[in-house]
Parts: C-alpha cells; structure tokens; sequence
C-alpha cells in the first residue's frame, strides 16, 4: 500500500511540476508578447511616422539638391571619367585653379563638349549657308568646321592651364609676406591655427589666391582635422615647392617638440632671400631678352637706313649702263 502510494504520489508530483512549467512558459510568453499593449502600438505608430517623415524630407532634398545644384547627374558617367586615378587628377586641377565644387570636373566637361558642339553648328551654318561662296575648296572647308570645334574644345583646357599658372605665380609672390605676418602674430602670442585665420584675412585683398588657401586651412582645422592632415592638403592643393617646405617645417616642429616661431624665423628669412633671388634673376634675364628686341625690331630699318641708298645707287648705274651699251 505505502508503494503504491509513493507511486501514485511521485506521479502527482511529477504532473504538478509539468503544469507548473508549463504555466511559466505561457506567463513569460504572455509578457513578452506585447502585442496588444495600447502604449506599445502607439510608440510603433509615432516611430513609423518619425521614420516616413525623415524619408520624405531626404527625398525632397535629394530632388532639390539634383535639380537646383547640379542638372548633369544623369549624365555623370559620360562627362567624369569612370578610372578613379584620372578622376582624381581632373578633380586635383579643378582645385588648382581655384574651382573647389563638388562637381567641378563634370560641369569643365560639359563645358567643353558645349563649347565644341556649338563652334561645331556655328562653322557648318557660316560654311553652307551664310556665306557657301568664300570656302569653294575642300580644304579650306574642312579647315573652317574642323577648327571651330577644336577650340571649342581645348580652348576651356588652355584657359583652365593659364589660370593654374597664374595662382601659383600670385601664391608664391605673397607667401613671404604671409610668413612674415605670421610669425608676428606667433610672437604676439596667438597659436598656430590663430595666426593662420588672422593672416588670411589680412592677406586676402592683395593676394586672393593664397587667403583663401589659408582661409580652407582656418576652417579644417576649426572643424577638428588634424593640423599635419591639414597642412598635406595645402601642399597637395598648391603644389608649390616652398609650400611643401613650409609643410615640413610646420610637421616636424610640431613632431621633434621644436619651436614653431624659431622655425618660422628661420623659414621667413629664408623666403625672403628667395624672392630676392629671383628678382635677381629675373633682371638678368632682361638684356637678353632687350637684346633680342632690340636685334629683331632695330637692326632691319638701320640697314635699310645705311645699305638702301647705296643699293639704289647700284641698280640706278645698272640699268643706265645697260641702256648706254644699247
């Protein structure tokens, strides 16, 4: 009897612990499952429509952005090259010549293939049509569609060319200066990226070019770029060998724990030398280049002046001469 109610009882027991179990699981299950929580379906409600309505304003920008910034996206792959090495070069030029958008190289390329296919219309409508009587040779028609085109073309290039040049003239005739002011304002007492902001202000009305190069450097730095990372880039925009020595000093002082002002002392004076090296040169340059004037647009009509009546002479007794002996 006391088996068969130990069996009986360890049964129960057994069933009691199953259905114990078994109501825990449907408990978590339950509270976990709060699908029918009003406050639940109520945040989900306010988070899809927070999530619709960020969605929407993106979109609308996008829109914006493509229609009133830049109309070319669609014809990105044609205009930009598709190797990024190349692009990167064509947007390393843009910047060179002082065009920092976004869209630089696309909107040179479109220009050029304007420019080209406009020249391209205007040369057929002057040769067949306005006036088909002034070219009647082959040549000189080819001559007169083919080269409109092609200065439309290379025209924007040879311009973008002559105003690379003509930064890096203007950046190097005024970054003694800017050194100069710079290591005043280091010696005032200002920091490094102080100095930088207050020189391309005071810079900017006699050299453009390199107060906004300066400017660029102000406000990524200000933005939380590394200072070195920064001054790279300067290098990198410039392209100018005394920028890149200036980058180096600027690095390594800041690296070795050096003073920056007895860098930029030493660099200024530097400078200085330099700029005064090439005025240097360029003055000796100029009696040769005088000579060549004055040998091109000098020495012809002085020997018309002293051979001219003597050749007259010659040929007067010549032909009298002639005449006599007949």
């Amino acid at each position: 009897m006391l088996d068969m109610f130990q069996g009986g009882f360890g049964t129960i027991l057994l069933l009691g612990v199953i259905g114990i179990v078994l109501v825990a699981i449907a408990g978590f299950a339950a509270f976990g499952d709060n699908s029918d929580d009003p406050m639940s379906k109520l945040k989900d409600q306010v988070s899809a429509a927070e999530s619709k309505k960020r969605s929407t304003a993106a979109t609308g920008l996008r829109r914006k952005e493509g229609k009133g910034i830049n109309g070319l996206e669609k014809f990105a792959k044609f205009l930009e090259p598709e190797n990024e090495q190349e692009l990167g070069a064509a947007r390393q030029r843009m910047i060179q010549a002082g065009y920092h958008g976004r869209h630089a190289v696309r909107d040179f390329q479109a220009l050029q293939f304007i420019l080209a296919i406009g020249f391209l219309l205007v040369s057929l409508l002057v040769v067949f049509v306005i006036t088909p009587d002034t070219f009647e040779s082959v040549p000189m028609r080819t001559a007169a569609i083919i080269l409109p085109m092609l200065i439309g073309y290379y025209g924007p290039r040879k311009w973008i060319d002559g105003r690379v040049e003509a930064r890096k003239e203007e950046i190097i005739s005024g970054f003694p200066d800017a050194l100069d002011m710079l290591l005043i304002c280091v010696e005032a007492g200002q920091s490094l990226d102080q100095s930088i902001q207050r020189v391309s202000v005071e810079i900017s009305n006699t050299y453009p070019a390199l107060g906004e190069e300066l400017t660029t450097v102000g406000e990524q730095v200000k933005a939380g770029r590394e200072r070195s990372e920064v001054l790279k880039d300067l290098a990198k925009r410039c392209d100018i060998s005394d920028i890149n020595s200036f980058t180096t000093v600027m690095i390594q002082a800041a690296t070795y724990g050096t003073s920056i002002t007895d860098a930029l002392r030493v660099f200024a004076a530097e400078m200085r030398d330099k700029r005064i090296m090439r005025a240097e040169e360029k003055a000796n340059m100029l009696p040769t280049k005088m000579t060549l004037g004055t040998m091109m647009f000098t020495v012809p009509p002085l020997l018309i002046i002293l051979i001219g009546p003597s050749v007259v002479g010659i040929m007067t007794e010549l032909s009298s001469s002639n005449i006599t002996g007949m």
